[in-house]
């Protein structure tokens, strides 16, 4: 299994790769074009992009150190070494994003009276198109290989093909007497760009700091309560190691079975959610039920 799961990671590093080719390309032609044709919006989404190069060499470094296997003081692996790169590129939209958003006002405030050249536009919808190819690529790898990140980097490019085509209406418009509304949709992409960092930092500090989806936790619930031989479940944790969860699961069982008897409901218990949750590593701590309690449990 974890042989499996060390390949599915080295999988993942092409989807990486691909978009760091992509988005190197497309901020070169951005800032050249965006800076030639005169166009705020096209020059911010080239930006945008420079900050998805780092964000995607976070994640392929993050993959790349996930991959190494246990050692002395990394017990349970590298697991989270992709959600601290995570965190480490939020820190680096965010200052970009914010940087964008200073540009695009100082436009704003000083006035803009030339609309920029129709060919950023033109540059525009290309770039869209391919965001939308890389989106589709990395969409298909992420949910073939059940990777976080990868799937996180497809959203990523979506979103990039989004602001694209926000740059592309912001430049037409201002083709029909409106140049101010080049600069504000830079103003936009800025924003845009600054809420993806925000929600980059907050999935990676939730997942560093133990949080885990409250529902998936009473999934795993529901599922243990119905093996045979559980009589109650007292109490069920997760947290995330990377893309891999980890379970905390206590259990009571009749207290007149033998420790062989109990052991084979904890291996039940543990192959159940393995099989059935695609769980990494499942713990499972048994009690005899008391006497007095003859209701099972499914809470």
């Amino acid at each position: 299994m974890d042989q499996v799961r060390y390949d599915n990671l080295k999988l993942g590093e092409r989807g990486a790769i691909i978009s760091i080719i992509a988005y190197i390309c497309l901020t070169a032609i951005k800032l050249v074009i965006g800076t030639i044709a005169g166009s705020e919006a096209l020059k911010a989404d080239g930006l945008n992009n420079a900050t998805d190069i780092v964000a995607s060499i976070a994640v392929l470094i993050g993959l790349r150190f996930a991959q190494r296997p246990a050692d002395k003081d990394h017990t349970y692996g590298h697991w989270r070494a992709e959600t601290v790169a995570s965190l480490v590129a939020s820190f680096i939209m965010m200052a970009v994003g914010l940087q964008v958003l200073f540009e695009a006002f100082g436009s704003v405030f000083e006035g803009k009276h030339e609309s920029p050249d129709l060919i950023a536009a033109y540059t525009g919808i290309f770039c869209a198109i391919v965001m939308v190819l890389v989106y589709r690529y990395n969409k298909r790898l992420a949910t073939r290989i059940k990777s976080q990140a990868v799937m996180a980097a497809a959203r990523d490019n979506i979103s990039d093909a989004w602001v694209s085509i926000g740059a592309v209406v912001g430049i037409v418009g201002s083709q029909f007497g409106l140049p101010w509304l080049d600069p504000v949709t830079a103003i936009i992409v800025g924003l845009l760009i600054s809420k993806t960092a925000w929600d980059i930092f907050r999935e990676a500090t939730h997942h560093l700091t133990d949080g885990f989806d409250v529902e998936l936790i009473q999934e795993y619930r529901e599922t243990i309560a119905g093996i045979d031989g559980v009589e109650t479940v007292k109490d069920v944790r997760a947290r995330n190691y990377g893309s891999n969860a980890v379970v905390d699961v206590v259990i009571t069982v009749r207290g007149d079975l033998d420790l062989q008897q109990a052991h084979d409901i904890c291996t039940d218990v543990e192959n159940e959610l393995l099989e059935e949750h695609d769980v990494y590593t499942v713990h499972v701590h048994v009690e005899p039920e008391p006497e007095q309690e003859t209701v099972k449990e499914y809470m």
